[in-house]
């Protein structure tokens, strides 16, 4: 978690699952394609677990770029572990780069859409490839459990995907750094709920990756992720022991870890007075430590989401709204492309909000077995985030 009082263009540390991201038209006048296309679907707040259309085909490779397709090693059959219905798996893959490159876009295609929540991909650079085969190796079967990031130190977020969300393209002149020698590490999420925890069967998903050559000159992408605390109380007809904020937040730490269960207290520190202020809606400003241009937002709830929004500078007469969901739909979480990239300077706040629904655990057929409680931030698709994305160039 950052705990500074501003962040910089470079990821923010937040130890989170994922959300979605992509861009907009490109700098400057014309008529320019837009740096980022993605396509999306879903309408309903019917949550997860509906299965998944086949995706659509990509878009041919432009003038210098290759298709490099990346398959988890092996089937993997997610099994929850601490009681908890939801496990968060790394896969190691790598894309064999020989020389330096960027990747210009992205398709992931999920194998067992009815357990796959979502999914990260993390740049892992070659100084920090050792780490990474050492945390494979030395963990039994297929990859290793890892609640938070990909627990590589050193990674970088360039490739994610959550129900809504098809190909990425990125405009020409724009991709992530892929240094000769990197790996990637593919974090996925699976949601057992369906079964308790236990397996409900395999996954053995993959990324078409979209590979230009290095040579090229680009500009570099990076991910900025913006979060905001979650204090969502159980509604008036709801009781239990997990309505005492204590003692969910043991909960989620039990089943997540110390690195999860203290997300709460980092949140409510780093984005008000340090007390939580139990509400359906919550907010946290972020100041910029650094000049950027953002080209696409994206956010990022679970099940009990109802609307986000991120925010430059609200409440002065500069003020603009980046993103504006006032229907959140977790079947529908596709990039939002800026209609033109909106430069930030140094100093510029940042502020994410996100309401969510306790009343929606009634009406939905995956939650209404399970116990009330007050939500906090957690990992879990029962649990809750508010998670701003921006992607854009320093």
């Amino acid at each position: 978690m950052n705990r500074s009082t501003g962040i910089s263009w470079r990821l923010v540390a937040v130890a989170t699952v994922l959300a979605v991201a992509g861009m907009s038209a490109a700098c400057g006048g014309g008529t320019a394609d837009p740096p980022v296309t993605a396509q999306s679907g879903g309408a309903t707040h019917d949550g997860h677990g509906q299965g998944a259309p086949p995706p659509p085909s990509p878009t041919p490779p432009r003038a210098g770029e290759r298709f490099v397709t990346l398959k988890m090693p092996q089937p993997y059959a997610p099994v929850a572990p601490n009681g908890g219905t939801d496990e968060y798996r790394c896969f190691l893959v790598d894309p064999g780069l020989s020389t330096q490159a960027y990747l210009t876009g992205s398709q992931f295609l999920p194998q067992n859409a009815d357990i796959v929540h979502h999914a990260i991909f993390f740049q892992i650079p070659p100084a920090g490839a050792a780490e990474a085969r050492e945390l494979d190796e030395g963990t039994p079967g297929e990859g290793w459990q890892c609640f938070g990031d990909s627990g590589v130190n050193g990674d970088a977020w360039v490739a994610h995907w959550a129900p809504g969300a098809d190909e990425v393209l990125l405009d020409e002149g724009l991709g992530y750094e892929m240094p000769a020698g990197s790996q990637l590490v593919m974090q996925v999420h699976y949601n057992l709920l369906a079964t308790g925890g236990q397996s409900g069967g395999t996954d053995q998903s993959s990324i078409r990756l979209r590979v230009a050559d290095g040579s090229v000159p680009m500009t570099p992408l990076d991910t900025v992720r913006l979060p905001a605390p979650v204090e969502l109380p159980c509604t008036a007809q709801e009781s239990g022991p997990l309505c005492d904020r204590a003692a969910a937040i043991d909960d989620v730490t039990r089943r997540f870890g110390d690195d999860v269960g203290s997300n709460a207290a980092a949140l409510i520190r780093r984005c008000g007075n340090g007390t939580p202020a139990p509400g359906s809606t919550q907010h946290c400003d972020h100041p910029m430590e650094g000049a950027a241009t953002i080209y696409a937002t994206a956010g990022h709830m679970h099940l009990l989401g109802r609307a986000i929004t991120i925010e430059l500078n609200p409440g002065t007469t500069g003020a603009q709204t980046l993103l504006d969901v006032p229907q959140y739909n977790f079947d529908d979480q596709a990039i939002r492309p800026l209609a033109t990239p909106v430069k930030i300077k140094k100093g510029d706040v940042l502020r994410v909000t996100c309401t969510h629904d306790a009343g929606l655990r009634k009406m939905l057929p995956q939650l209404q077995s399970l116990p009330p409680r007050y939500v906090v931030w957690g990992d879990g698709t029962a649990d809750e985030m508010c998670l701003g994305l921006l992607i854009g160039t320093q």
